[in-house]
């Protein structure tokens, strides 16, 4: 079996449905996209270089100052190469012949040497208590992959929601922003990875039973 690569996006698809994925990684056959919020794109433009602001002073945004635990990574070279998708951090899985890659939206330096991966999140709306959820399996792989970078990865990252509070003169926005400090673990985002390639090596599975796509596919839409 040739290479295969993988992403937190592609890993999110399989946990999603693992008919599409292997459809999408195997036969190149993706799922049918509608329209794409450009908004979560151009938020993240912005929201780097005001982060790097602060990052040369060695200071939090004040939006998170108190909200989140250690620093900004005050290297600013090495975590724009990480920001990018082809040179972000990577895992080869020697034995699989199948490579994680990743890239980064911030990284934060916390007590004891270790690394929190910081992800930002544009929303139309405050978010609810189990919002985190969905993104959870994304900063477990991001924590894979800083451990297997010699990057010891905190049992914790941030996702920082910004929704639209109000517009003012001028049209200057307001933002509401909500940190939320997720547990992570690397060894859950490994399990994740390895059966996916295991999927991939397989007969085509079933939608799952949640999947819209198969329910279309399956005329009980």
């Amino acid at each position: 079996m040739e290479l295969v690569r993988l992403s937190p996006s592609t890993l999110n698809l399989f946990a999603d449905c693992g008919r599409c994925f292997w459809l999408h990684i195997n036969k190149s056959i993706h799922r049918p996209s509608g329209p794409f919020p450009s908004l979560p794109g151009g938020m993240d433009n912005v929201l780097k270089p005001y982060y790097d602001k602060f990052r040369t002073s060695g200071k939090l945004p004040p939006e998170i100052e108190g909200k989140v635990e250690g620093k900004l990574f005050p290297d600013l070279a090495k975590i724009n190469r990480w920001r990018n998708w082809r040179t972000g951090l990577e895992y080869f899985d020697h034995e699989r012949n199948a490579k994680l890659i990743g890239a980064l939206d911030d990284l934060l330096l916390v007590d004891g040497g270790k690394y929190a991966p910081l992800d930002y999140k544009t929303r139309g709306s405050l978010i609810k208590d189990d919002s985190h959820t969905y993104y959870r399996l994304q900063l477990d792989l991001y924590a894979l992959l800083l451990k297997e970078n010699n990057l010891p990865p905190a049992p914790f990252g941030y996702l920082i929601f910004y929704s639209p509070k109000e517009v003012l003169e001028g049209a200057l926005t307001r933002f509401t922003v909500e940190p939320v400090k997720v547990g992570i673990d690397a060894e859950a985002g490994r399990a994740v990875f390895e059966k996916a390639i295991g999927v991939l090596k397989g007969e085509i599975p079933p939608h799952h039973s949640s999947c819209t796509y198969g329910l279309w596919q399956n005329g009980n839409f």
